[in-house]
């Protein structure tokens, strides 16, 4: 067993050679690796000399037993070379942030303070900013620069003013999303002209097969009543798509049992038209009954006759019709104090419902039975055949539901992106805007600090370089420092010297156990 090194801190032996203190670099042990100082502690009664706390790794990089990294930062790992102090700072300078690779870095040449050399502005500047997102903040003027110019204020309030009117938007889009999708409709007139024309019976020699029958024409035609009727860039609806079906029913008498109807329903491939047409033959007066059945869209119920009465509603709507039995029930305060999900009938309720108390979640099913389709449109008309070639028009006006213009109004406004768009421009010129007046408020304060004192902002200039040129070379400690002898001459050096020693010997005693075979229980 070979005897145990000296303790740190302890005098050479006489007649050792002299060892110079190793510059920069880190020592290679015998198969060129760098040692690591090991993570051993020193025992209790040994004196340690007071110095700055220094970062010096153990294996992996991490600090050694009872010692500590300083506050700038984490240090770089000890490798056996000489230990060497935190860079000092100085007061009011801001360190750089250093990068994995100095390929990396990237940096304009930094001033006093980190800001950019006379008459030369970052040149990344106004890049970075067109690729990040926009943001409020970024609108926002400095407070120095609001300090510097109290006009600015006026700017301030627009902003303020910006976000009030942005929310109100935003409020009001969202209200108009939830009124598209309820049905609007408003209530118009629909001017039905029923006309027939009569054609008497001609002599044999006429042009035509039914030239020596006599006949007549029916039109059902109509239009809405509209406040704009020229206007031809507005599209007109169709007649027929006001009606779901459309029955003539001809007097039975004189054209029999099969050919006294006439019929037409509304299929997924119907044509639109703007009006219908029967041809009969006849020379007589002929009464015939015209039911039209309104397309209502959504779909719309006739209540039974007692319901009706009770709730106001003839037809209607399913989610009407629910609504204004809910207002009945609150009105009358049927509903169960105890359980609430249960209602308990009136004697009207009762007679129309048939039970004396059921369930919320009954009232739909017991609802379908009270409800039935609504009734066509009758028109009773007579097919005049007196006058030759004179056509006869009838009108008559009935109320239909149409969608309300509003809805295409509102919905265009959904769908515009024209005053985005402006808006987008005008907001990406007051960033340009923002970013130039930061700029300038950089150059201001370079230039002021400058001319309040230039030594020291040279100085302060030279130092923040320094600093940089480090971080793009990825030089660790200050060589210019470390070239001078008074370097070696500081209260810590003792200390680094006796760790590199102890470092070296522990090094070459677990060489010399290995090649004696002695391993150390």
């Amino acid at each position: 067993m070979a005897a145990r090194p000296p303790y740190p801190g302890t005098p050479p032996p006489p007649g050792a050679p002299p060892v110079a203190p190793q510059r920069y670099g880190a020592p290679q042990g015998a198969q060129g690796t760098p040692m690591r100082y090991p993570q051993q502690s020193y025992p209790m009664n040994v004196q340690r000399a007071q110095y700055p706390p220094v970062g010096i790794g153990g294996p992996g990089g991490s600090p050694a037993a009872g010692m500590q990294r300083p506050a700038g930062g984490p240090g770089q790992p000890y490798s056996g070379g000489m230990v060497r102090p935190p860079l000092s700072q100085t007061p009011g300078s801001k360190r750089p942030a250093s990068s994995g690779s100095s390929k990396s870095v990237s940096r304009s040449g930094g001033g006093a303070g980190g800001g950019p050399p006379p008459g030369q502005l970052p040149s990344d500047y106004g890049h970075v900013s067109s690729k990040k997102k926009k943001k409020l903040a970024e609108k926002i003027l400095p407070q120095k620069v609001r300090d510097l110019v109290p006009e600015s204020q006026a700017y301030m309030d627009l902003l303020a003013f910006e976000r009030k009117l942005d929310a109100t938007i935003m409020r009001k889009r969202l209200d108009i999303q939830e009124a598209l999708k309820r049905p609007m409709k408003v209530k118009k007139k629909l001017r039905i002209f029923i006309s027939n024309t009569f054609y008497p019976a001609r002599a044999e020699g006429g042009e035509g097969d039914d030239a020596s029958v006599a006949s007549w024409e029916l039109r059902v035609e109509g239009r809405l009543l509209e406040d704009h009727k020229n206007d031809p860039s507005k599209l007109k609806r169709k007649f027929s798509s006001f009606f779901k079906s459309l029955v003539i029913e001809l007097d039975k008498e004189l054209y029999g049992p099969d050919n006294h109807l006439v019929e037409w329903h509304r299929t997924a491939t119907t044509q639109e038209t703007d009006g219908f047409q029967v041809k009969r033959p006849g020379d007589k007066n002929v009464r015939c009954t015209i039911l039209l059945l309104l397309d209502y869209q959504p779909h719309q119920f006739k209540l039974d006759p007692r319901l009706a009465r009770l709730l106001g509603v003839h037809t209607q709507t399913r989610p009407v019709i629910i609504t204004a039995l809910w207002q009945y029930i609150k009105t009358h305060k049927l509903q169960d104090s105890h359980e609430r999900e249960y209602i308990n009938c009136d004697k009207y309720l009762e007679q129309i419902f048939g039970v004396p108390r059921m369930k919320f979640a009954e009232i739909p099913g017991r609802l379908n039975q009270l409800l039935f389709p609504p009734d066509p449109i009758i028109i009773n008309h007579t097919i005049s055949v007196e006058g030759v070639d004179q056509k006869k028009t009838s009108c008559y006006d009935i109320d239909v539901e149409v969608d309300d213009n509003l809805k295409t109004q509102m919905n265009n406004f959904l769908l515009s992106t024209n005053s985005q768009q402006d808006i987008q421009t005008l907001d990406t010129k007051i960033h340009e805007t923002v970013e130039t007046i930061n700029s300038l408020k950089t150059n201001r304060e370079f230039y002021l600090s400058f001319a309040k004192d230039p030594q020291q902002f040279i100085q302060k200039w030279l130092i923040s370089q320094n600093r940089d040129l480090k971080t793009m070379t990825d030089v660790v400690g200050n060589p210019e420092e470390e070239r001078r002898a008074q370097y070696y001459y500081q209260p810590w050096m003792h200390e680094a010297v006796n760790r590199y020693f102890y470092s070296k010997i522990q090094q070459k005693r677990a060489e010399l156990e290995q090649a004696l075979g002695i391993r150390n229980n």
